[in-house]
């Protein structure tokens, strides 16, 4: 787990080693462990390690390979390195190290291009060919891991984060007028390849991307997820034991990948729950993490009553952080800071804070992010199912944050677009190998929506404190299980059915029968006091003006009322216009005042 970056010139001048400098720098608290470079002709890598798989020097990186001739830069975990590297082992290879940043090299070098299909894990790593001259960029099937570049005629550039990208300088930190109204509608998902700026994309996941020597670009895509019902049908028992097998399999895998003690972040609901009920018995002793906040307008904001209970049934070493809201406000900027895009989910602060205190106790934590997409928990898949209307618009009245006409009320004509979103939704629910309505909408949202939404802010808030942040419900054999499931089967009693039956005797009952929680930081839905009072500050700010995104109607319109205008799934459109506003300010415009000086 790391931070990682790089150049590639196609002009035949040398890489900017102070921007890639630069750009490492940014990336230190990705990777406390060790910093690293590289350089050979057009190419510069820069790495920062966060040490969690062979621990020694000898897995540093950027990892060179002088009898391959290929350059490595890598972040992420590959759980099956070590049938992998047995595997390799027994075609010839020789290994010098122990972990799994070299049995990249070594399948790269045997499989080619193909190797990302033999990897299990979370991943996003560049090889440089030095005989060829060519880079060869890649991601994970469900996007876990992150990957930006900027591309122009003469240079490209990539990184972990945004943030080490404008370090980098030379940016188009211009708007994307479609991002913006992806970012508006979908829960602040912009769908890849475009980010919030112009200047900077991202490689969509299940993705690769090869550069010839002089800029040639071949993307390919190396894996789609199949949401049909297999030829032979099974039962609910056989399902629901696939699932129990395949699960822990899965977990099991998340646990060994490790040469460093492994936690478990434990809300108190079934998905993290059920985690730590599958690892109890395979750990000496478990840490487990809580967070909660201050009540606001009656609404709880933390489940310790059920992390309390989870705990103490499996006598797990828990450490439970009950965070005031004058801490919350104060910690903010940090945090808006580290969001490689900007991310109004109320809890991406809660994790950012959390993170901080598992880094004084563990490097690796597994968290149950991803359960919900992939086996239908929110409470809006069933009421998509019973909506009427075409596939789009059953999904939108349930969804969308905003209708295209609020949104051409929010911003000015500068930024008006046509309906990009629902042209975009409209386009990803068509798409082949999906049975029924629900079908598609899960594929989606596990394929692309769920990537920017609780992966991204678990990546980004655990990884600015060093902490790698391991989701097993996004084990891709898990995965597509789940996706040839029946809807039905899934939403059975409330949904996540298959879950909560593979819990009945693993953790307690009164987790499994819960209504779903939510992580809520209440503070950031109910805007007032010193909250609501920065939020006008900063949508009154010169910098807002005179960026020209925002109508003022309709910010004086939120800041009349601000708890009463919420999106469908209760999110603060005035948090999410501030929160915005807000990191330009911070990633952006600090960035552009240094360059003009």
């Amino acid at each position: 787990m790391c931070g990682i970056c790089g150049e590639l010139r196609f002009d035949h001048s040398a890489p900017d080693r102070d921007a890639l400098q630069r750009m490492t720098a940014r990336l230190a608290r990705r990777g406390p462990d060790h910093e690293g470079f590289f350089s050979e002709g057009a190419l510069a890598f820069g790495h920062r390690r966060l040490a969690i798989i062979d621990l020694s020097a000898h897995a540093d990186q950027p990892m060179l390979d002088k009898v391959l001739n290929l350059a490595l830069v890598f972040n992420g975990t590959i759980y099956n390195y070590r049938e992998l590297r047995a595997e390799l082992l027994e075609m010839g290879y020789d290994f010098f190290s122990e972990g799994d940043s070299e049995v990249i090299i070594k399948a790269y070098h045997a499989w080619g291009e193909n190797c990302v299909e033999r990897f299990y894990g979370m991943f996003a790593f560049a090889i440089y060919d030095l005989r060829g001259k060519s880079l060869f960029l890649a991601r994970d099937r469900l996007g876990i891991k992150p990957l930006y570049y900027t591309l122009d005629g003469a240079r490209l550039r990539f990184a972990s984060t945004m943030q080490a990208l404008l370090a980098g300088g030379g940016v188009d930190t211009s708007l994307d007028a479609v991002a913006l109204h992806h970012h508006f509608t979908l829960h602040s998902v912009v769908p890849a390849p475009r980010t919030i700026l112009q200047g900077i994309k991202k490689l969509p996941p299940a993705h690769t991307m090869r550069f010839s020597a002089s800029g040639e670009v071949t993307l390919h895509r190396y894996w789609t997820l199949n949401a049909t019902r297999p030829d032979q049908a099974l039962s609910e028992e056989s399902w629901l034991a696939a699932t129990r097998a395949v699960l822990q399999r899965a977990v099991e895998r998340h646990r060994l990948a490790s040469d460093v003690p492994v936690g478990v972040l434990l809300s108190g609901g079934l998905d993290s729950s059920l985690l730590v009920g599958l690892l109890a018995d395979h750990v000496d002793e478990l840490n487990t993490f809580s967070v909660g906040f201050e009540e606001i307008a009656g609404e709880l904001a933390d489940e310790f009553e059920y992390s309390d209970l989870v705990a103490k049934h499996f006598k797990t070493r828990h450490h439970k952080f009950a965070i005031p809201n004058s801490e919350v406000l104060e910690t903010l900027p940090e945090a808006i800071a580290e969001m490689s895009e900007p991310m109004p989910s109320y809890d991406v602060t809660a994790f950012y804070l959390l993170g901080q205190k598992v880094s004084e106790e563990v490097k690796v934590v597994l968290a149950g992010q991803g359960a919900d997409e992939v086996f239908g928990g929110y409470f809006w898949y069933p009421r998509m199912e019973a909506a009427t209307g075409t596939p789009l618009e059953k999904f939108a009245q349930h969804y969308f944050d905003r209708d295209h006409a609020e949104y051409l009320e929010m911003v000015t004509e500068k930024y008006a677009v046509p309906d990009a979103s629902s042209a975009w939704v409209a386009e990803q629910l068509r798409q082949p190998d999906a049975d029924e309505f629900l079908d598609q909408v899960l594929r989606m949202d596990v394929t692309s929506l769920m990537v920017d939404d609780p992966v991204k802010r678990v990546d980004n808030m655990t990884m600015a404190w060093g902490v790698e942040a391991r989701v097993p419900f996004l084990d891709h054999e898990l995965v597509e299980l789940a996706a040839r499931m029946p809807p039905s089967l899934k939403l059975k009693e409330g949904g996540k059915f298959p879950l909560k039956a593979v819990a009945r005797g693993v953790i307690p009952a009164a987790v499994i029968d819960r209504p779903k929680g939510y992580f809520p930081v209440p503070a950031l839905k109910y805007l007032r006091g010193e909250f609501l009072e920065k939020m006008r500050a900063l949508l009154n700010s010169d910098a807002c003006i005179r960026r020209g995104l925002y109508r003022r109607g309709y910010i004086e319109k939120l800041l009349a009322a601000p708890e009463a205008h919420l999106t469908r799934i209760q999110g603060s459109k005035l948090w999410h216009l501030a929160l915005l506003e807000w990191w330009l300010q911070i990633n952006v415009d600090s960035v552009n005042g240094r360059e003009r000086d």
